[in-house]
């Protein structure tokens, strides 16, 4: 009996050992992390949570950067509205504002119930997790181009990673919505991918891990690509005018990150159970 239980016990403590490498390597780091909306959705949204817990657990200092463009489109629908999409860009007028400000705030107070989870038994036993969201990062409208103004739409302008990292510092997580403001007071929705690469880069953030929905990059012959340098993307996006905008928007974030001085890039296939672990 003795020796079955030894033997039952040893992929278990093979893999532990073997991971310990890993957790010395991370500890203290710091990863920014950006999912969408569509995450939220998902019935398997707890399982992510749980991974992010256990990257916490760890000593890995983690920024959530959330978008919620599934939520915006629900309130929009709501109110016979409709987000207009121009050369690739959102139109936020007043009324889709609205929509926003409102789901930005009901996605935060999802995800940060999902962090506070505690119950016994259960992956989140003893996290004791604090959430922190704020107003860390300053925008500016798009403006007007090509006739068209796109209201409410801005771009960062500044983040303000003294604030961040003085979060990450006393033991939270940070949580950025895809909202801007202004120095005069003024709102404006931002593309997550946009908000999560400025992050990073102002944080000189050790990962940027991206959870895209549009699935794998693969080469001309249908293999996966694992390792690619900036040039080697610019060149994916030239070759592929047609690729979805939002899997392009992060691409290009990706690239800008990694130029800024992020030292890796992370994108994986948000679908996948455990991505976050595996990686």
């Amino acid at each position: 009996m003795e020796k079955k239980e030894q033997q039952a016990l040893h992929p278990f403590v093979d893999w532990f050992r073997s991971s310990s490498p890993y957790i010395h390597a991370h500890r203290g780091k710091t990863f920014v992390i950006l999912f969408g909306g569509e995450a939220l959705a998902n019935r398997d949204f707890a399982n992510l949570i749980h991974d992010i817990a256990l990257l916490y657990g760890l000593g890995i200092k983690v920024v959530l950067v959330n978008g919620a463009r599934p939520q915006i489109e629900e309130r929009l629908r709501l109110r016979g509205a409709e987000m207009r999409y121009i050369n690739g860009l959102r139109v936020t007028d007043a009324a889709a504002l609205t929509c926003v400000k409102e789901a930005a705030g009901a996605v935060r107070v999802e995800i940060e119930a999902l962090l506070s989870m505690g119950a016994t038994n259960s992956p989140m036993s003893g996290g004791g997790i604090r959430v922190v969201s704020g107003n860390f990062v300053t925008a500016q409208p798009i403006g007007v181009h090509d006739g068209v103004d796109y209201c409410h739409t801005g771009r960062v302008r500044r983040v303000d990673a003294e604030a961040i990292a003085k979060v990450l510092d006393s033991g939270a997580i940070a949580l950025v919505p895809p909202l801007g403001y202004s120095p005069t007071g003024e709102v404006f929705n931002l593309s997550a991918a946009d908000a999560a690469g400025a992050i990073a880069a102002a944080l000189h953030a050790d990962k940027l891990i991206i959870l895209m929905e549009g699935g794998r990059l693969n080469d001309s012959r249908g293999r996966v690509l694992t390792n690619l340098i900036p040039v080697e993307l610019e060149r994916i996006l030239k070759r592929r005018p047609r690729m979805p905008e939002e899997l392009a928007q992060q691409l290009r974030n990706a690239i800008g990150a990694c130029r800024r001085g992020v030292k890796r890039i992370h994108l994986l296939e948000r679908r996948m159970d455990g991505a976050l672990l595996k990686e």
